[in-house]
């Protein structure tokens, strides 16, 4: 029972922390809504596209910062409530999924949000860096090559899933089972980018502004 009290705490204290949109919060900042401009996503692309390398910056630090508070808060109450180690694992990636969820469906901006992709990175940096910056470097390798952001979310996510498999990393099953759910949460978010892959008609990244 208390094992299901910390878990519902750490979702929604998550899910109210990422509702924080930062891409939205900016763009007001800027005078825009920036769902209302470019490809309409409350995310790190299109606010580089509609305002900006100086905003995205922003958005960038801010998005980082606001997994990284989402796991030390779950951590804090895996402590409270256990006071063990592995309780503050649990309470960490808990609450950084309901953190990407926040951010997807914002309580404060109509549940329209973004696509959570950099919060779960910095979620995953959290608790295992060693696979995470490997998700990284294959993300970097993939929209330098292609130039597309979408293509090298989804491929970094999924390589996440499949090397937090492997024996040398000696995860627990709860791990795959909360990568597993970040990862279709990335995925289904995409959809329509995956759709536009396969037509061809997905936009590419520029660095014009």
């Amino acid at each position: 029972m208390t094992n299901f009290i910390l878990n519902f705490v750490c979702l929604i204290v998550g899910y109210l922390l990422g509702s924080v949109n930062t891409s939205i919060v900016v763009g007001k900042i800027y005078g825009k809504d920036v769902r209302n401009y470019g490809s309409k996503g409350a995310g790190l692309t299109n606010v580089l596209r509609v305002l900006g390398k100086k905003a995205a910056l922003i958005v960038l630090i801010g998005d980082i910062l606001k997994g990284i508070l989402a796991c030390l808060i779950g951590s804090a109450l895996g402590d409270y409530f256990y006071h063990g180690n592995i309780a503050n694992y649990e309470g960490a990636l808990i609450t950084g999924v309901g953190a990407v969820i926040g951010h997807n469906w914002p309580l404060y901006f109509n549940f329209k949000g973004g696509k959570g992709a950099l919060i779960a990175i910095s979620v995953m940096f959290m608790v295992n860096w060693q696979m995470a910056l490997l998700s990284i470097i294959f993300f970097l390798l993939v929209v330098a090559i292609t130039r597309y952001v979408s293509l090298g979310t989804i491929g970094a996510t999924l390589l996440f899933v499949i090397v937090s498999y492997l024996p040398f990393f000696n995860e627990s099953l709860n791990f795959h089972i909360i990568s597993s759910l970040l990862a279709i949460v990335i995925i289904f978010r995409h959809r329509a980018n995956i759709s536009r892959l396969i037509n061809g008609t997905e936009n590419k990244l520029s660095f014009s502004k």
